[in-house]
């Protein structure tokens, strides 16, 4: 036994000895890999990320054996620029989306043309090129092995493809104890990639990339790729689904015929209009509301103040597509860039059949998330955006000012109104878009500002007397910019609101304002918020009891945004209500349609005075209830109403239910199947043609 450790140890030091170059190689990847794992999802030491990570390097690893020993520096190197570039991309993105990039990101890439800074401020960072150290270590062993002649050495005695078998065989072997330690629902979701998070948390990242660019290909395919049994899922989905509305409550028709205006609030969250953490209280400073105007019509109105956006990859535009559709947002690329061709049931297409005339407007360019090709799609008869419909008489951040857009909104839509009698219209907002970093623009005319400052009372040490003290608090912070970006996003809703009534168009008129996703401001930003201490001018000293919790699921919750219905023809209590029942994007569609007078039989939401007990799934797999807010990829939860006892199989029901409603979104998405399967229930000639049609 002795003797076979010493043979053992002998082969081991003679394998390193001359294959440093590639131990190089194995362990910065390896490395890195624990990294970016740390620095995102936390789980630094875990094992089976860590093997299935040294699985995909030993592989990339041995093909270096098909070069020269003096020639692989150059494969080591620019796998080593892959790998960190890998880890790069993915410590920035997962600190917007709390998530993981897709290779189908990159062809949202053009998007970027206007929010250049955006990437810079809010995204891109020094730190996050800490993965670049690979790069310098492998040129700095290469350098030192070059000055002792060591290629040429090992050239001599070399058999590569003995190494190269070798590598492979102690690669297999790990495999197969990787694969030993996998559970059925690490298979399930390695295959269907929605839940980036788990995976990465159980691949480790180069398996979760790498998989991400099988199922992309796939994707952009899949004419070869599971149409048959996704049809075949569909119809068993929606066979009990009734093709008319089933029920109906005091909201029925109560808005039909009316025109509508609705107001797509970039980056506007609840906790401006009512904050849990503060009792249910507006955001205020040294007794000012931050948001004054959407405070009233929140109150004036109908306010949803537990609802979620439900965006993913694509933001803004998985917004409007949800909004607009009732479907979740593809977990594979995004819809506004990769799959707007498709026939979804939408609120502008249901409304036209009602004969509305149906519009959108935006202050920036049409270009942006490909809305000039985009909203026909959707059913809007015109789009009004930037220079086609817009004088650029005031600019900030990445277009023309909200001010000016809703001034000018109201000329064109005063001009369609004596055109048309009635009319749909979708406006969205741009100023209070992140990064937040033009606010000295905000008041040039009328030297406006917002005072982020804290004030308090302090005894003077000298005197003795009690003087007023102002500490920084937010200014010159990112949190602090959103504050003052959003007091003027609120302005700008409110005068929008006043010349609308002058005009004469909140006759006979709704205003819904939704939120469209939240301000993507990081936990430490809301930390300093919650938890100041003026007389240090720092995070107050505190524990979980006494100080607001920011992080995790805490952070996930506090990520709701606002939807209100409001109406100037106010008839009683119905119309003024704050509904506290959990709600999510697709469930406006379902909601609006028992107000308005349509039906969209594919809508996976609910209209949310029809339903007990409502869900909000989320892309990432996660969900929430009145009881209970759920982490998929974690396994962990926040239990939200402690009065109620929580059900035997309750996580098991609603994690089955959120799996099944993402399942079936992608699969409407990707193959069309309303058009394919639904318009045509018993479609033999779609399913045999449909191959050669997908695209």
């Amino acid at each position: 036994m002795k003797e076979s450790i010493k043979i053992a140890i002998h082969k081991g030091k003679e394998y390193i000895a001359t294959n440093i170059l590639f131990v190089t190689f194995i362990i910065t990847s390896l490395i890195n890999a624990m990294l970016i794992r740390q620095f995102t999802i936390g789980n630094f030491w875990a094992v089976k990320p860590m093997m299935a990570d040294l699985v995909v390097i030993l592989v990339l690893g041995s093909f270096a054996y098909f070069f020269k020993p003096k020639y692989r520096f150059r494969y080591f190197l620019g796998m080593g620029i892959f790998l960190s570039l890998i880890c790069i991309i993915n410590a920035m993105y997962y600190k917007n989306y709390i998530s993981f990039a897709s290779i189908s990101l990159i062809t949202t890439l053009s998007e970027l043309g206007g929010y250049t800074d955006a990437v810079f401020e809010n995204i891109l960072q020094v730190k996050d090129f800490i993965y670049i150290w690979q790069i310098f270590v492998l040129v700095f062993v290469h350098l030192q092995l070059r000055k002792k002649g060591y290629y040429e050495k090992v050239e001599e005695m070399e058999l590569p493809k003995i190494r190269f078998l070798n590598t492979i065989v102690v690669t297999l072997i790990l495999l197969g104890f990787f694969i030993s330690m996998l559970t059925g629902t690490d298979i399930s979701r390695l295959h269907k990639q929605w839940n980036r998070e788990y995976v990465v948390q159980e691949f480790g990242v180069y398996v979760y990339q790498f998989n991400d660019l099988l199922t992309y290909v796939k994707t952009n395919i899949n004419s070869m790729f599971g149409y048959d049994d996704a049809a075949k899922k569909f119809r068993e989905f929606y066979s009990e689904v009734s093709s008319e509305p089933t029920s109906k409550n005091k909201y029925t028709g109560i808005f039909k015929d009316k025109n509508v205006i609705v107001i797509h609030a970039e980056s506007i969250q609840n906790f401006l209009i009512s904050d849990d953490n503060l009792d249910g209280k507006p955001a205020t400073f040294n007794g000012q509301e931050v948001t004054p105007n959407l405070n009233r019509l929140a109150k004036e109105g109908i306010y949803f103040s537990n609802f979620y956006s439900q965006e993913s990859a694509g933001t803004s535009s998985d917004t409007e597509f949800t909004f607009n559709s009732s479907l979740l947002p593809s977990t594979s690329g995004t819809v506004f860039m990769n799959y707007f061709n498709r026939d979804y049931v939408t609120t502008p297409k249901m409304m036209k059949e009602q004969e509305y005339y149906t519009f959108s407007m935006h202050g920036n360019k049409g270009s942006a998330w490909n809305r000039t090709v985009v909203h026909p799609h959707l059913g809007y008869d015109k789009f009004y955006y930037y220079t086609s419909a817009y004088e650029i008489d005031e600019k900030i951040g990445f277009g023309l000012s909200d001010k000016s857009f809703f001034r000018q909104s109201v000329n064109i839509i005063n001009d369609i109104s004596k055109e048309h009698e009635k009319w749909y219209g979708l406006l969205i907002m741009l100023t209070n878009h992140t990064p937040f970093s033009d606010i000295n623009r905000y008041g040039e005319e009328n030297n406006w500002s917002f005072d982020v400052t804290y004030k308090y009372q302090k005894k003077n040490p000298v005197t003795g007397k009690t003087e007023e003290a102002v500490a920084d608090y937010l200014e010159g912070r990112k949190i602090g910019n959103y504050f003052k970006s959003a007091h003027y996003a609120d302005e700008a809703i409110g005068e929008f609101i006043e010349e609308l009534d002058t005009a004469g168009l909140l006759e006979n008129t709704v205003v819904i304002i939704y939120g469209d996703h939240d301000n993507k401001l990081r936990p430490s930003e809301y930390n300093r918020y919650y938890n100041y201490d003026p007389e240090t001018d720092d995070i107050k000293d505190c524990d979980v009891e006494t100080c607001i919790s920011v992080e995790d699921i805490d952070y996930e919750i506090n990520r709701s945004v606002p939807f209100i219905i409001w109406t100037k023809d106010l008839k009683g209590t119905k119309y003024n209500q704050e509904v506290k029942k959990v709600m999510g994007m697709i469930d406006v569609q379902p909601t609006l349609g028992n107000m308005f007078g349509f039906y969209n039989k594919y809508a996976l939401g609910h209209d949310i005075f029809s339903i007990d007990e409502n869900v909000v799934v989320f892309p990432s797999g996660n969900w929430l209830t009145d009881k209970v807010y759920y982490n998929n990829a974690k396994g962990t939860h926040k239990q939200l109403d402690l009065k109620s006892e929580i059900p035997n199989g309750y996580f098991e029901k609603y994690n089955a239910y959120a799996e099944q409603l993402i399942e079936v979104s992608n699969s409407i998405i990707t193959y069309d199947l309303i058009k394919k399967v639904g318009e045509n229930p018993d479609n033999e000639l779609l399913e045999e043609t449909s191959i050669g049609d997908m695209k």
